[in-house]
């Protein structure tokens, strides 16, 4: 790793990892008790709603972080991020990115395109641009436009998901790239941490671990079927979207669908698609999920599980040695 910003930033985690940022689903709860934790907090700037509220929850994150700070010298918060949708069809992209710039927020996540002004912008008042890729053509173009790192969305990611093992992802990358690169796909447990370690990345990228937490903006029932579903029960498809993605199969036969005949994607428009018979959005209706949740078995507060994590990473590293 060469750069000294990520390097300062990740001194102040107790466990190398990233909370994903998932649409709907992470809320300043969630961040701040992430944040607490140890590890980076994220969500989507689009969770705001509406747009006026981003400030307002960036506001409430940087004051109850900074006091947590001043009451713990010893055990400061890790950083916060914002993901951006720097996609076409994001109509909110210069307003969220100017809230982001004033309140100098630590790390940007940014998804769906890679944009140089956005990673100038960010740059320029000294945070961190981490931009997710699916292969390694990806990651040349997002580096050549001057993101600061990587998050390889490798198979068995949650939400948007590529289908490239993350051994040969990671792999790929580090043959020309040694920069600040995390990885993410199936990650729920300890161990798995330290594997990410091992194959080359310098953080964990984790979401659906999070999703059954007590301060995730996750419907009961979703959370419910994280703790009753494991990897058969994940459906890789881009018929929501009109994107790659993984969701919960429980949940699209809950929306009346049937997931061996799924009704077709509008790739242009980023939107459920052309069926008319059934007004299921993804996220809202058809859940998504990891092929990791196999061994989620309890809802727990976010501190919990990242006590938790901590305690199998260790257990793995002793293992090893």
């Amino acid at each position: 790793m060469t750069d000294t910003a990520f390097s300062t930033l990740t001194k102040r985690l107790q466990l190398p990892a990233i909370g994903a940022p998932m649409f709907l689903i992470s809320n300043p709860d969630l961040v701040i008790a992430q944040c607490k934790a140890g590890i980076i907090g994220t969500f989507p700037a689009l969770n705001a709603r509406p747009s006026s509220m981003l400030a307002e929850w960036l506001e409430r994150i940087n004051d109850e972080l900074a006091a947590h700070d001043k009451a713990n010298p010893d055990n400061p918060s890790a950083p916060f991020a914002v993901n951006l949708i720097v996609h076409k069809s994001n109509p909110r992209l210069e307003e969220d990115l100017e809230l982001c710039v004033k309140h100098r927020v630590p790390v940007v996540v940014t998804s769906l395109g890679a944009r140089e002004d956005v990673n100038s912008r960010v740059k320029g008042y000294g945070g961190i641009v981490l931009h997710d890729v699916i292969n390694n053509r990806f990651a040349h173009k997002a580096i050549e436009k001057g993101a600061s790192g990587l998050i390889a969305v490798a198979a068995g990611a949650g939400g948007h998901a590529g289908v490239t093992s993350p051994f040969a992802l990671i792999r790929e990358i580090r043959e020309w790239f040694d920069g600040p690169l995390a990885l993410s796909g199936a990650i729920s447990h300890g161990a798995s941490i330290l594997a990410a370690l091992a194959c080359g990345a310098d953080l964990a990228y984790m979401g659906s671990v999070f999703i059954a937490t007590h301060e995730a903006n996750a419907a009961e029932a979703y959370k419910q079927m994280i703790l009753d579903s494991s990897a058969k029960d994940i459906l890789y498809t881009n018929q929501f979207t009109g994107v790659h993605g993984n969701y919960l199969i429980p949940s699209i036969i809950a929306a009346g669908l049937d997931p061996d005949n799924l009704p077709g994607s509008n790739p242009s428009a980023m939107d459920f698609g052309d069926n008319d018979a059934s007004d299921a959005k993804a996220w809202r209706d058809i859940w998504g999920a990891g092929q990791g949740i196999g061994i989620i078995h309890e809802k727990a507060s976010t501190a919990d599980v990242v006590s938790r994590l901590k305690a199998e990473f260790i257990t793995a590293k002793q293992r090893l040695t």
